[in-house]
């Protein structure tokens, strides 16, 4: 298995998700391609009307648990994830935010996202803007106990029902869904995954 590297040019090849036909994710996946075509500057967090951003659902597959932050900024429970910050290669901004805000190592990133999500955000002492997000399932090691960072006060491992609880938007609940049944489907033989 190839480790991942950042990539300075942004690629449409990331947007390829498993197939779907459902109106409301095609309908972002267009918005994402419309974005890398306008705005050359969409890996920056600086760019407005918004800019990409790479999130990771973790799972434990011994528990079918997955990983959630209490996010210090946005007081809320979130799975890790962040900017680009000029990385065009999202899968890896997905595996360095999740190694960072978790402290787990040997994480690993199943190629191909699992939901591409675009949601405003209105964080203290910054304008409104959208993020574009680029979804993965990233897998931990049996047992990966997490240590966090400044960024979240708090990190729980929850099965499904408790990330409903916790959770409150439908696209966040669907992202899970999507992440287990990847997870039930290709298991840890995936051979796309790949390993840092």
């Amino acid at each position: 298995m190839s480790a991942m590297k950042p990539n300075p040019d942004p690629s449409a090849a990331w947007l390829e998700v498993a197939r779907t036909r459902d109106p409301v994710f095609l309908d972002e996946r267009r918005r994402m391609l419309d974005l890398l075509v306008q705005h050359p500057d969409c890996l920056e967090r600086t760019s407005r009307p918004g800019h990409f951003t790479g999130s990771a659902l973790i799972v434990d597959p011994s528990t079918a648990t997955i990983l959630l932050l209490f996010h210090t900024k946005l007081q809320l429970w979130l799975q890790p994830g962040g900017h680009a910050d000029g990385d065009g290669n999202l899968a890896h901004v997905a595996w360095r935010e999740a190694t960072e805000e978790t402290g787990i190592e040997g994480l690993r990133v199943v190629q191909r996202p699992i939901d591409l999500d675009i949601h405003r955000v209105d964080p203290p002492a910054e304008d409104a803007h959208l993020h574009f997000d680029v979804r993965y399932l990233v897998v931990a090691p049996p047992g990966a106990q997490p240590s966090g960072n400044h960024e979240s006060e708090a990190l729980r491992w929850v099965d499904l029902t408790e990330f409903d609880e916790l959770v409150p938007d439908d696209n966040t609940r669907r992202m899970a869904r999507r992440a287990l049944h990847r997870l039930r489907t290709h298991g840890l033989t995936d051979a796309r995954s790949s390993e840092r």
